[in-house]
């Protein structure tokens, strides 16, 4: 998407701002296109000050996609499918998972500030130096340095936004959410909100707890982990999540080992050959750096696993000094890291402004690194990855205000996988806690990052807390599977 400077102006470098807050209750609502339209959704604007400290100033418009209720409505439900990310789409989601339920809510999808069309930002950042920074490790002091410079020069290129990066924070975010309901007309909000999301679920409910109805927070971050640095108590659960495909490779004839220890211990030489020299694995090269990235798992169903384990065969035979072919998924994932054009749909630049705005990153390079080494030995495979430096060490802006304190007895429904890799567990808990109000369900045994709609126990649950706005009695534990 082209920017125009204008002037001196530099607010005028997002598209969809102008010079004066307009009246939010005035909202001229239209069809929506694709698949919002298709599903009976209708699209608006709300204005909302770019900075909420200056209510006259200038303003940006949040996008927001909403469908009535089938049935007589509830109230209105507040999606956000985490990320961060676009999230009018949210709509649909629900609607495809849980029919019955969306049919009792006004449903509404937001697309957040500086994401899909909210004003969109974008540094001009190229996909495969975006993902040269998030999805390749330092293992190894020429790493870091590659890295340090890769995030060096993504943070240049958003320098000519720095009088707007500040306000991307998740603090204002939950205040366009709150700015969208007094433009719906409503009292209070119900939200559904997935990874990221509970962490905007959980900033909204400390911001506004007046306004809050039904939150249900499938996923949770920890209540102070989420910022630049969300990614660094990872390398545990991921090497644990790696263990339980590594278990179900061996009882699935993956021909990967015939035991746990053996199926890891075919993933340790593969690690040692690209500490020699990297993989060729068709067209594509696979470093060190790269390996942690391609052996992450997200979601423990066989389809997934088998998935992943075909992938490793494919490492191993590399590893071998055998000519190999990727899997269609290898191909599709390597075409990405390689792809040398900016794609303003991904939200790169968004994502990482928003972390940056949320909470400050230590400037000092080193300190990545030394935390990098300190934790080798216990996270040899995922520590690098987890723990390297990213954009916000050299970002042209600071923080304009603190990060939210959560601690407050709102109630709240919270969802959990014992064995998520993404949002681990402990600080899953650590939120819980500070949400004196919630109850939560844990799925038992499962290793995967987001639980609704893989549980018939955990929807349930859902279902009962939504439409009767009682929670559980207690924590309660649903089997997997």
């Amino acid at each position: 998407m082209k920017r125009i400077l204008c002037g001196v102006v530099a607010l005028c470098l997002l598209s969809g701002m102008t010079p004066a807050v307009a009246n939010s209750n005035k909202l001229t609502w239209r069809d929506c296109d694709g698949e919002l339209g298709a599903v009976g959704a209708r699209c608006t604007e709300v204005p909302v000050p770019l900075d909420y400290r200056r209510p006259d100033g200038p303003i940006i418009r949040i996008a927001i996609a909403r469908r009535a209720a089938t049935e007589p409505s509830r109230g209105t439900l507040v999606v956000n499918v985490g990320g961060p990310e676009a999230s009018r789409q949210g709509v649909n989601l629900l609607l495809a998972k849980s029919p019955e339920l969306a049919a009792q809510f006004d449903l509404v999808g937001i697309d957040p500030r500086f994401f899909g069309h909210s004003a969109p930002l974008e540094c001009g950042w190229r996909t495969d130096r975006y993902l040269r920074s998030a999805q390749h490790g330092s293992p190894s002091p020429a790493a870091f340095t590659e890295s340090t410079a890769i995030a060096r020069e993504l943070a240049a290129q958003c320098a000519p936004y720095r009088d707007v990066l500040p306000y991307a924070s998740t603090r204002n975010i939950a205040r366009d959410m709150d700015r969208v309901r007094e433009a719906l007309g409503v009292p209070k909000l119900s939200y559904f909100g997935t990874s990221y999301g509970t962490y905007l679920g959980a900033v909204y409910l400390q911001l506004f707890p007046d306004h809050t109805d039904r939150f249900v927070l499938d996923s949770s971050h920890a209540p102070d982990s989420y910022g630049p640095r969300w990614t660094r108590e990872t390398a545990l659960p991921d090497a644990a999540a790696l263990a339980d495909w590594a278990e179900w490779a061996a009882a699935n004839d993956s021909g990967l080992g015939r035991t746990k220890a053996a199926v890891l211990a075919t993933v340790d030489r593969i690690a040692a050959a690209t500490k020699r020299q990297p993989l060729q694995v068709g067209t594509h090269e696979v470093t060190e750096a790269m390996l942690p990235g391609l052996l992450l798992t997200v979601d423990d169903t066989d389809a997934s696993y088998a998935e992943l384990s075909a992938a490793v065969r494919v490492y191993r035979d590399a590893a071998a000094g055998l000519p190999v072919t990727p899997t269609s998924t290898q191909e599709q994932r390597f075409a990405l890291y390689d792809l040398a054009e900016v794609v303003p749909e991904f939200g790169f630049s968004a994502t990482v402004a928003n972390q940056c705005a949320d909470r400050a990153a230590p400037r000092d390079p080193a300190i990545y690194y030394r935390d990098i080494q300190a934790h080798r030995a216990a996270e040899p495979l995922y520590g690098p990855l987890a723990r390297d430096i990213s954009p916000c060490a050299f970002w042209p802006t600071t923080p304009i205000e603190p990060p939210t304190g959560i601690a407050n007895n709102r109630p709240a429904l919270m969802l959990a996988a014992e064995g998520d890799p993404v949002t681990p567990y402990a600080g899953q808990q650590a939120m819980h806690r500070a949400l004196r109000g919630s109850r939560q369900i844990t799925l038992s045994g499962a290793f995967r990052h987001g639980v609704h709609g893989v549980s018939r126990c955990v929807d349930a649950a859902v279902e009962r807390y939504l439409i009767t706005t009682n929670l559980p009695p207690a924590d309660q534990t649903c089997p997997a599977g």
